[in-house]
């Protein structure tokens, strides 16, 4: 069996674990830990608090501070199988793609890592090499953020992280946050000839998406120096506005979604101080007026911390000569890497497949991928030894 072969193998076997983002993720989990520890890694399964997901840790080589980590997350985003040409679940080839859910975002990594277990067991005898494969990160890092409460408090962590999210094997060492937030507005009902006599949630909610539209001209003015994203600014998102009963109704609920991406960690800052500012001095003292019991609450779906360039990066410096690249890109979509930086580690994005199919119909990632992926981790155990 060839080594791509080999590869290809045990990718089918990942993809046919439908490890939806709303499903339990366990099945792979136990999978990639039986793996793991044929080639005598140590073993960590860390559950959330309902039991049916979890994140895996686990190490090859000397239990000491420091090593590198390959990382990923094991959930995938939803399907309609409708739109699918084949089962999403069920690893199809033609003409030298791969298609399935997760093959590019990002089981097409996990699948290269376990596919060179064995070298990179034999690589880690004098150093550390880490994995971490994780729950949830398409709704918010979940699993991400729970990880690394367990590993800042350790004596023993890695210093370095390569996280393999689709990068068409580029290089990247920075990208924007990604903060995604539900806010319910709670009014009065009633009849909509009489609107004083309620308050209409629809109505705040308008307001508050007007307020939030102001914030990003204020982003877009605010866009740093030199920026090099693509746009060079924060960008905000009204995802979302659910509300309201009928024509003649007084609209007593109302559901908004929205997400901002922040370029540096500032932005955040102005935009969650303004917009509680405006709710506290300018909408709930109207809605409270006649309704004492009106409200907003805001639910924080997920805060995933940006992954901020450094002029000095190990992992950055390492992921070169692995992959013979020598710039380093940053890009506008997020992952878990920010979270890892946040810790300590040095870190950098580098993985097989396009972000381009990630979340579609007919995702798919390259044989030609996996075996760039490949080959950098050859580079990897014959380097690290």
């Amino acid at each position: 069996m060839s080594e791509l072969a080999a590869c290809r193998d045990i990718l089918a076997d990942l993809i046919a674990f439908p490890s939806v983002s709303s499903e339990s993720n366990l099945p792979v989990i136990a999978y990639i830990a039986d793996r793991l520890a044929d080639v005598g890694a140590r073993v960590e399964i860390f559950t959330d608090e309902t039991g049916t997901k979890a994140n895996l840790f686990a190490s090859l080589g000397p239990e000491k501070a420091g090593g590198l980590m390959l990382s990923g997350h094991t959930d995938v985003v939803p399907v309609d199988e409708h739109m699918w040409t084949s089962d999403p679940f069920e690893l199809a080839e033609r003409d030298g793609r791969l298609y399935g859910r997760g093959t590019a975002d990002m089981k097409g990594f996990i699948a290269c890592c376990l596919a060179r277990r064995e070298e990179l067991a034999t690589a880690a005898e004098k150093r550390p090499i880490h994995f971490a494969f994780t729950h949830d990160e398409e709704v918010g890092c979940i699993g991400a953020k729970n990880l690394v409460e367990h590993l800042k408090d350790r004596d023993i962590r890695p210093g370095l992280a390569i996280v393999g999210e689709p990068t068409l094997m580029r290089v990247v060492e920075g990208h924007k946050g990604c903060c995604e937030y539900t806010v319910t507005f709670t009014g009065r009902s009633g009849h909509s000839s009489a609107p004083d006599a309620g308050v209409n949630a629809v109505e705040y909610a308008a307001r508050y998406i007007a307020r939030l539209l102001e914030l990003r001209d204020g982003l877009i003015a605010r866009a740093p120096v030199g920026s090099r994203y693509e746009p060079p600014y924060a960008t905000l998102n009204v995802g979302g506005l659910e509300g309201g009963m009928s024509h003649n109704v007084i609209a007593p609920r109302a559901v908004l979604k929205w997400e901002t991406r922040p370029v540096v960690a500032e932005d955040l800052g102005y935009v969650k101080q303004e917009i509680a500012e405006y709710c506290r001095t300018k909408l709930l003292p109207e809605m409270r007026r006649h309704t004492p019991e009106a409200g907003i609450e805001t639910e924080v779906i997920g805060e995933a911390a940006a992954l901020f360039p450094k002029n000095a990066n190990s992992a950055r410096d390492l992921a070169f000569a692995l992959t013979g690249e020598n710039r380093a890109d940053v890009v506008p979509f997020g992952t878990e890497a920010g979270f890892f930086q946040e810790i300590g580690m040095d870190v950098v994005v580098c993985g097989p497949g396009s972000i381009d199919q990630a979340h579609k119909p007919d995702e798919f990632i390259s044989a030609e991928q996996l075996s760039q992926c490949l080959a950098m981790l050859d580079r990897l155990a014959e380097r690290w030894t």
